[in-house]
């Protein structure tokens, strides 16, 4: 229904390119607190937005991260499509601060490693993204809920794809 973009120069660009036709809606940070609430209002009434960054992966340094939390908070479905990583898409799934993040990459196998890795990261108020198996997935969730039970946790797995899930809570 509309394309919220940073700057309503530059990307037409891209969607001429990609023959799309699309209402813009400028989107930035000077403005992205007053629109925010009519936006979640449209997504509820079911219409489809679409939220294009200017300079690499949206969410990430930019207020599109408060929209994506707003939508979130709001049990407005939101997805992605894959930037430069599967960390960023997670990330900007997640509705969690992007300011600052740390990956972990996959955490260690053995339980009493995992644990150590964990409590020292979750030492910090940086937003932490990790790789896990899903063969080990229950057994981290347990970990996180002794170690921070009051952090927010968000897992995603097949991103972009049909069975694509992001679930959020507490550890």
């Amino acid at each position: 229904d509309a394309v919220l973009c940073e700057d309503t120069r530059v990307t037409p660009k891209l969607l001429e390119r990609y023959g799309i036709r699309a209402r813009l809606v400028s989107y930035h940070e000077h403005n992205a607190a007053k629109l925010q609430p009519g936006l979640i209002e449209r997504l509820k009434a079911g219409e489809a937005l679409a939220l294009v960054s200017d300079a690499g992966m949206p969410l990430v340094s930019d207020p599109g991260q408060r929209l994506v939390a707003a939508c979130v908070e709001a049990g407005v479905a939101v997805t992605t499509v894959p930037g430069a990583s599967a960390v960023l898409s997670a990330l900007a799934l997640s509705g969690l601060a992007a300011e600052p993040f740390s990956f972990l990459g996959f955490l260690p196998s053995r339980a009493g490693e995992r644990k150590r890795l964990l409590a020292q990261f979750l030492a910090t108020p940086a937003t932490l993204i990790c790789f896990e198996s899903p063969h080990r997935i229950v057994d981290t969730l347990k970990e996180l809920a002794i170690l921070a039970p009051a952090r927010k946790v968000s897992m995603a797995r097949e991103i972009t794809k049909l069975h694509e899930e992001v679930l959020r809570g507490l550890a």
